[in-house]
C-alpha cells in the first residue's frame, strides 16, 4: 500500500481521519499536501485526530456529528472508549425539496434479468415453497415434514461435516483408539452437495421457518406474526405455502387470512392450512399435508423463469458484524449499487433504525414529502422513547466487536451504515411488518439493528434479493430470499471466502473506486436475480428467520 493510502478523510468538514492501515507512533502520513503526525500507534480501521481536542469538543465524521470527546486527545492520537463518547446531531421536519443527481444507467438500459413472474405483477428472483408454524407449538411437526420432504425431494445435502463424522463413526467401529481418531483430519473443503436429482427442477426449494412465539405473549406480537408470515407467503419468491396450526394460539389462522389478503387481494397462490386440534391424529395431518403439498408441489414446477425489466428487483439492504471499513467501502459500494437499479427504475429498502440514529436529518432532506418525513420522525422518537424507558439507548446499539472494530460510538456506526442508502429520494416509509408499496426508490422501513430480524422484516416486506455488508464476517441467510454478503476488506474474503460473494476490499487498497464497485455489485445482483449465480448462505442453506417481538430490540 502507497503512503497515499494510508488514511482517509471521509468528509471535508471531519475533524478525524480513518487509518487505512496499522500506524506507527511519530509516523508522517503524506495526505493533501500536508503531512499528519502520529502521536501513537493506530490499528487499521481505527480513527485518530489530526489536531488536540479537550473535553467537550465535538468530533464530526461523515460531515455530521458522532461522539464527544471526555477528555483531552493530543494531536495525531487514537479515538476510543476512554476518550470519546456518543453524541449525535438532532433532526426536524425541513420544507427543503430534494434534488438528486441520478448516476448514468445508459449501460444497463434495456438489460433484463430471468425470473419468475407472479399474476400480481411482482417478479421472483427464486421459486420456492415454505411450511410454516402458527405457533411454536407446531415447530416439531415442521421438522417431521422437513425429515420427511427433503430427502425424498432430492433437496437433502450431503455436508462435508456429516461425510467426516461418518468416516470418524467407521473407524470407531472398527476399534480405532482415540489418538487414532485425533489424527484423522478432513480431506475436502466445506461444501455442500445435493444428496439426487430434484423431483421439482423448477421449484428452487422447500423451505421449512421455525419461530418461538405465536401465544403466550402479547396480541401485538401475535397479530405482527401473521402480518409477517403473510409477507411471506405472499412474496413474489414463494410459489405456495403449508401452514401448520395447533387451533388455540393467538396468532390465529384468520388474522393470517386477513394479512394475505390485505397484502394481496387476488391472491392465487396455493395456501395449504392445517389445524391440528381438528384431526383425528397427528398422522392424519401430516400425511394429509404431505399427500396435497407434493400435489401442489407439481403445479409450482410448471412455472419458469422469463424475461423481465430491472425495474422488477427491490433489494434489501443490511450490514452486520461491521467494522471500521463498512462505512468507507462495502456500505458506499452497497449505495452506488442502490442509486443505479433506483436510476433503472427499481427500488431498495433501509432498515436498521437504530443504526440511523445521527443521520436522521440527512434522511429527512431527502424524503420526497413532508408526510413520508413526519412518519419517518414520529417512529425514530417513539422507537428511541421506548428504548430509553427500559434504561437503554441507541447509544448502546454497537457490540464489542463493533467498537473493537473502529465503531466507538452508535453515531460513527450509523453514519457508515446509513451509506448503504445512497444518494436516491426517500420516496416511502413503514413500520414493522408491513410491505413494502413503492417499489421505485428508496425505502425506510423500521427494524431492529439485530441482523436476523432486520433480513427477516425485509424478505417479509417485498425485498426479492439482499445485498448485506461485513467486515467481521457472520453467516445470516434467509429462507426465501438470497442474501448477498459483500466484505469491506481484502483479508475476510479470503480468511472466510465460503460466506463472502463480493469483496469490496479493493476500495481501501485504492484499486477501484466506490463507482467501479457498485457497477459490478450490480452485475452480480442481475446474475443471482436470474439463478445463474447461488448466494453462499443459499450454498449453505443458511436459512435464518426471527420474527421481532415489538419490545426494545437494538
Amino acid at each position: 500500500m502507497s503512503t497515499a493510502n494510508l488514511a482517509l478523510k471521509v468528509h471535508p468538514n471531519d475533524n478525524v481521519y480513518v487509518a487505512l492501515a496499522d500506524l506507527q507512533p511519530g509516523a508522517d502520513i503524506p495526505y493533501n499536501g500536508q503531512n499528519l503526525r502520529v502521536s501513537e500507534a493506530i490499528p487499521a480501521k481505527q480513527k485518530f485526530t489530526p489536531h488536540e481536542l479537550g473535553p467537550g469538543d465535538i468530533v464530526r465524521m461523515y460531515g455530521v456529528t458522532v461522539g464527544e470527546a471526555t477528555r483531552t486527545i493530543p494531536a495525531g492520537g487514537l479515538l476510543s472508549r476512554a476518550n470519546l463518547k456518543h453524541k449525535s446531531d438532532g433532526f426536524d421536519s425541513s420544507d427543503s425539496v430534494y434534488q438528486w443527481d441520478a448516476p448514468d444507467v445508459s449501460h444497463w438500459e434495456g438489460r433484463t434479468f430471468e425470473g419468475y413472474h407472479r399474476s400480481d405483477g411482482s417478479v421472483g428472483t427464486a421459486n420456492t415453497w415454505i411450511f410454516v408454524p402458527m405457533v411454536f407449538c407446531e415447530n416439531k411437526n415442521i421438522h417431521v415434514l422437513r425429515d420427511a420432504l427433503n430427502k425424498a425431494l432430492g433437496y437433502e445435502k450431503t455436508t462435508f461435516y456429516q461425510d467426516y463424522a461418518q468416516n470418524l463413526a467407521k473407524l470407531a467401529g472398527e476399534g480405532a483408539s482415540l489418538e487414532e481418531l485425533k489424527l484423522c483430519f478432513p480431506q475436502e473443503n466445506n461444501t455442500n452437495k445435493s444428496s439426487s436429482q430434484r423431483t421439482f427442477p423448477n421449484v428452487d426449494g422447500v423451505k421449512f421457518l421455525t419461530h418461538n412465539i405465536g401465544c403466550g405473549g402479547t396480541r401485538q406480537d401475535a397479530n405482527s406474526l401473521c402480518g409477517l408470515l403473510a409477507g411471506y407467503i405472499t412474496h413474489p419468491n414463494v410459489a405456495g405455502a403449508t401452514v401448520l396450526a395447533l387451533g388455540c394460539e393467538n396468532a390465529e389462522v384468520s388474522t393470517l387470512q386477513k394479512e394475505v389478503a390485505e397484502r394481496s387481494p387476488n391472491f392465487d397462490k396455493p395456501l395449504l392450512i392445517y389445524e391440528q386440534q381438528k384431526y383425528a391424529s397427528e398422522q392424519d395431518m401430516i400425511s394429509t399435508a404431505i399427500r396435497e403439498t407434493i400435489a401442489n408441489l407439481s403445479e409450482a414446477n410448471k412455472i419458469e423463469r422469463k424475461s423481465a425489466p430491472l425495474s422488477k428487483l427491490l433489494i434489501g439492504l443490511e450490514c452486520g458484524a461491521s467494522d471500521g471499513f463498512s462505512g468507507i467501502s462495502a456500505n458506499p459500494a452497497i449505495g452506488a449499487c442502490t442509486d443505479l437499479l433506483v436510476a433503472l427504475g427499481g427500488g431498495a429498502i433501509l432498515s436498521e433504525f437504530p443504526e440511523l440514529c445521527g443521520v436522521e436529518q440527512s434522511l429527512v432532506n431527502r424524503c420526497t414529502d413532508n408526510s413520508t418525513a413526519n412518519r419517518f420522525i414520529q417512529i425514530m422518537r417513539d422507537y428511541a422513547a421506548q428504548a430509553e424507558a427500559v434504561g437503554s439507548g441507541f447509544d448502546m446499539n454497537p457490540s464489542p466487536g463493533n467498537i473493537r472494530d473502529g465503531l466507538i460510538t452508535d453515531a460513527i456506526k450509523s453514519a457508515g451504515a446509513a451509506k448503504k442508502g445512497g444518494n436516491s429520494p426517500v420516496v416511502d416509509v413503514r413500520d414493522y411488518p408491513e410491505k413494502i408499496v413503492t417499489t421505485q426508490g428508496l425505502n425506510l422501513l423500521c427494524t431492529p439493528g439485530n441482523d436476523l430480524e432486520s433480513t427477516t422484516a425485509m424478505a417479509g416486506a417485498g425485498a426479492n434479493l439482499i445485498l448485506f455488508s461485513t467486515g467481521l464476517g457472520t453467516p445470516t441467510g434467509n429462507p426465501v430470499t438470497p442474501v448477498l454478503k459483500v466484505s469491506s476488506n481484502n483479508k475476510l474474503s479470503t480468511t472466510l471466502p465460503e460466506i463472502i460473494d463480493f469483496n469490496a476490499g479493493p476500495i481501501i487498497t485504492g484499486e477501484k473506486s466506490v463507482d467501479e464497485m457498485g457497477s459490478e455489485l450490480l452485475e452480480l445482483c442481475i446474475a443471482c436475480a436470474s439463478g445463474t449465480y447461488i448466494s453462499c448462505t443459499n450454498r449453505m442453506s443458511q436459512d435464518d428467520f426471527l420474527p421481532w417481538k415489538r419490545g426494545v430490540s437494538l
